[in-house]
């Protein structure tokens, strides 16, 4: 089993990373304005940067397809996963859940570094929201409310994304260990909670360092508050 298990992490992997790798910011920028959105503003591909440098329209549909891009990765992986043959129940739960972990962190990273837009991508926030909501409802709520508070707060996406990132795996350990592996009724083992904690704190710290720039403009307080330009401006 082990040999299929490597097999179908490889195929989960590349078959996500390219899916990964289609650039809705790029796509959907350059269909309102013709340009590049990699050479407008921040230079970032991403939600927050279309949404100050070319509009509200294309911003939401680059939210929403980064977002559906990441859940069909996570699912992918999940199905192909639980199509091993395994007559342990509880290590074949396990199994659905680590195959969408795969599909979704190698979305991330392909949105990240897409091969068909020269590697030049962007932060995977919002693909990586949609993995949580796929791989454990619990931990995206907890991170979409994190998120809220904090921009709310402080209007600065950035600083709402970056907290988000360092709290996942805090999150990830606590349900998965509180609310799985304690629970009398439970079968999900030490090790599971182990390896889901272990790609929320890998998740995190990729979110992390690409938000490098970011942070020392944080540090140094000149990172700027959301707004979206006007298309009369």
């Amino acid at each position: 089993m082990t040999a299929d298990i490597v097999i179908r992490g490889i195929i989960t992997a590349v078959i996500a990373y390219l899916f990964g790798s289609i650039s809705f910011a790029v796509i959907f920028t350059k269909m309102s304005s013709k340009k590049d959105i990699r050479e407008m503003g921040s230079g970032n591909a991403g939600f927050t940067n279309v949404l100050r440098s070319v509009g509200v329209v294309p911003a939401v549909f680059t939210l929403i397809f980064d977002f559906v891009k990441g859940a069909l990765a996570s699912l992918v992986g999940s199905w192909f996963f639980s199509t091993i043959s395994c007559t342990d129940l509880r290590i074949a739960d396990e199994l659905v859940v680590y195959g969408g972990l795969i599909g979704g962190v190698f979305a991330i990273i392909g949105h990240m570094y897409p091969i068909y837009f020269g590697f030049k991508g962007g932060k995977g926030i919002v693909t990586a929201a949609s993995m949580m909501a796929v791989t454990d409802y619990r931990v995206f709520l907890l991170i979409v409310a994190t998120f809220l508070i904090l921009f709310f707060a402080t209007k600065i996406i950035s600083l709402a994304s970056i907290s988000c990132a360092a709290l996942y795996g805090v999150y990830t350990f606590v349900c998965t260990f509180c609310f799985d592996y304690l629970r009398d009724d439970t079968w999900f083992s030490l090790r599971y909670v182990l390896i889901c904690t272990f790609f929320a704190f890998l998740l995190g710290g990729f979110v992390i360092v690409k938000h490098k720039e970011n942070i020392k403009r944080l540090i140094k307080g000149e990172e700027k508050k959301i707004t979206a330009k006007r298309k009369d401006s």
